[in-house]
This record gives C-alpha cells, sequence and structure tokens, in this order.
C-alpha cells in the first residue's frame, strides 16, 4: 500500500514517527519537589544527571605532619600552616585545574620561584583564600560537598562562566541606545532586562533583602512603593539562578505563594545563602584585586571578572553532579588566614596582625 492510500490518522503517526526517529529522545527522570498536587515536579533528561568527568588527585594524600611550607619555602603567605608534602599537593592540582598547559610558569617565575613578580601568582593567593572562605563559612550553601579551584576553572585559566559589569551608557543619545535596557545578555538567562539586573544583588549595591516582586501591602503607601520597573532586577536575578541550575521556579518555591517560605522548598534557603556568600566572595577576594589585573583581565568597566551562580553550576543543581573532590584536599577546607588581598596590591606582605573584623580567621 502507498503512502497516499493510508487513512489519515495512520499516516499521520507514521510521519510523526519518521520525524522523531530523527531525534534523541533521552530518558528522562522525574522528582517530586514540593506538596502533592502543586505541580511541582523537576524533570529533567536523565543523562544530566550523570557526574561530570572530575581528575582524580595528582597522587595520594601525603600523611599530616612534618615541616610547614611557611617554614621551608620563602614567601608562602596564605598555605604556610600547611605541611611541605600538602602544600606541593595541593600545588600539582592547582597547575592542573587551572593552567595545565603553561604550568607552574603561570604564576611563578621560575628563576625565582619565590617572586611576586608575576600577577597572577598574587590572584592564586587570593583565589585560594576564597576557595577557603566558601567551604570554611558558607556551609549552609556548599554543605558537605564544598568546593575547589576545579569547580569553576575546569582547566581553564579564566573560568568560561563570568560576568563584569557593563559599560556606561547613560551619555548616549536616544537614537539607537536602550540604556541598557532590552539588550539581552547570557547573565540574565538571554532574557530582555537590564544589563545590570544581576549585578545589583550580587555585588552589593542593593541589599538581597530588596529581591521581591511581590508588594507588601495590598496599596502603596510610604514603606511600599515598589513599582513594575522596580521588579525586573529580581526578575533577572531568577531567569539566571533558574538557568544555571538548570530547573525551574518551582525547584525554590511553592506555586501557590512563591515570596512563603513556609511552603517553599529547602533549596530556597540553600540559595538565600548562596546570593549572599557570591557578594561576599565577590567584594571581598575579587574586587580588591582590580589594580593588578591587566586590561585583557578587566570587563568593559574595567572591573575584574566575578563570579555568579552559572561559574560553578555551569546547568547542574548541584556542581559537577555533586561529587566532593574537596574531601580530597583539606586545605582548602581551612579557614583563611589573616592575609590582606588589598594590602599586597599596594605592595605590602598583606599579612594582618589579627582578625578584627570577624572575616578572616587565622588557623595558626
Amino acid at each position: 500500500m502507498t503512502l497516499s492510500r493510508l487513512p489519515l490518522a495512520a499516516t499521520a503517526l507514521l510521519a510523526g514517527s519518521l520525524t522523531l526517529a530523527g531525534c534523541e529522545l533521552a530518558p528522562k527522570v522525574s522528582q517530586q519537589n514540593g506538596y502533592r498536587g502543586t505541580g511541582m515536579d523537576q524533570i529533567r533528561i536523565a543523562e544530566s544527571e550523570i557526574r561530570d568527568d572530575v581528575p582524580p588527585p595528582p597522587y595520594e594524600l601525603p600523611p599530616p605532619g612534618g615541616q610547614t611550607a611557611g617554614e621551608f619555602y620563602e614567601n608562602v603567605q596564605v598555605l604556610g600552616n600547611v605541611s611541605v608534602d600538602e602544600f606541593n599537593y595541593l600545588m600539582a592540582a592547582l597547575t592542573e585545574w587551572v593552567a595545565p598547559e603553561e604550568g607552574c610558569n603561570y604564576c611563578h617565575n621560575p628563576a625565582n620561584m619565590a617572586s611576586d613578580e608575576v600577577y597572577t601568582k598574587t590572584v592564586a593567593r587570593s583565589m585560594i583564600q576564597m576557595t577557603q572562605a566558601a567551604n570554611a563559612n558558607w556551609t549552609d550553601h556548599v554543605g558537605n560537598t564544598g568546593v575547589t579551584c576545579w569547580t569553576c576553572h575546569r582547566g581553564n585559566n579564566i573560568p568560561e562562566a563570568h560576568w563584569s559589569l557593563p559599560a556606561d551608557v547613560a551619555s548616549r543619545s536616544i537614537i539607537g541606545n536602550r540604556s541598557g535596557q532590552n539588550e539581552p545578555t547570557s547573565n540574565t538567562a538571554w532574557s530582555s532586562l537590564p544589563q545590570g539586573a544581576v549585578a545589583r544583588y550580587l555585588l552589593g549595591e542593593v541589599e538581597p533583602e530588596d529581591i521581591r516582586v511581590a508588594s507588601r501591602t495590598m496599596h502603596p503607601t510610604p514603606a511600599n512603593t515598589r513599582t513594575t520597573m522596580g521588579t525586573e532586577p529580581t526578575y533577572a536575578l531568577m531567569m539566571h539562578m533558574s538557568d544555571s541550575l538548570g530547573v525551574n521556579c518551582t525547584y525554590c518555591h511553592n506555586s501557590q505563594s512563591f515570596s512563603d517560605w513556609n511552603i517553599s522548598t529547602p533549596p530556597r534557603q540553600t540559595a538565600w545563602h548562596g546570593i549572599r556568600m557570591v557578594r561576599n566572595l565577590n567584594g571581598g577576594y575579587i574586587t580588591p584585586l582590580q589594580p593588578i589585573f591587566p586590561e585583557n583581565r578587566l570587563g568593559p568597566a574595567g572591573d575584574p571578572f566575578k563570579v555568579n551562580c552559572t561559574t560553578c553550576h555551569q546547568g547542574q543543581n548541584l556542581p559537577l553532579g555533586g561529587v566532593p573532590m574537596v574531601q580530597d584536599y583539606p586545605s582548602l577546607q581551612m579557614a583563611p588566614l589573616a592575609w590582606d588581598p588589598a594590602a599586597a596590591v599596594q605592595g605590602d606582605t598583606g599579612m594582618a596582625a589579627d582578625d578584627e573584623d570577624g572575616l578572616v580567621e587565622s588557623t595558626q
């Protein structure tokens, strides 16, 4: 029988089958993420749950003890309390994580390893402390899984997922200028929302408590002047987080009442801490390094490349599929030493005498 003689329904079925035959229909997994009957299910492609390839440790972790790196090597400022063996173990891992092609020379002058003349060495110090801070001070977000340099870098000098402030467009004319509006960017999940919207919350311009779209009262009051336009940054942030984790809104929120914490899912609390963690890392460890970065490592507004949710998650609700690789690197789980990156940029050693501001903690 020819195709033209088949009944209409059969023809449609056959055509649909032939069309789908050219697609790769990966198996799906569904997970209930809220109260039954609310439709709060997360549906994913099963293959997306496969953990990313994570490099194993460079060799077996040396036993603790022995002479410290600060006693053995010259000019060790943020890992001076780590044993020489563990220090070398971490340096070998860092090379693979961040500079597999350049090797040690990416941060060091091979003729004088103690020298700070290569700017990336100062950057690396701050990044080590940033990683330690995330693991020691933000367990409400990273949990026992933790993070390492590989979580963000994954073999690249610069993490593929980074962001910087947009160039100032306030002085442009109305012709051909949108003042940052309706210009889709990756940082807002390619939505037509203000370019700098996410920076309001991940850099510190606006307090996280202002992340909301629903009014607190029925009518406008002096304490409630929220406008429709004022909600755009919040929508931009939510879309960024959804895209970064590869989830939809109900991963954190209950669709019956998005703002109600009592019926929200546990991941919403984790995300609450994550926003504050990113603010702390950007403001405390990356922004102070701006004076030492060359122009090609700065954004159009002259600020360093910073981290956001995508930097670690890269489309997975658990970075690297949840592999707890930090367990193999005890030195990255310590609280950071009292070292000030801003002082190091100015030419000082960066070593602080105490911890008056409570931001860092000495482990010596």
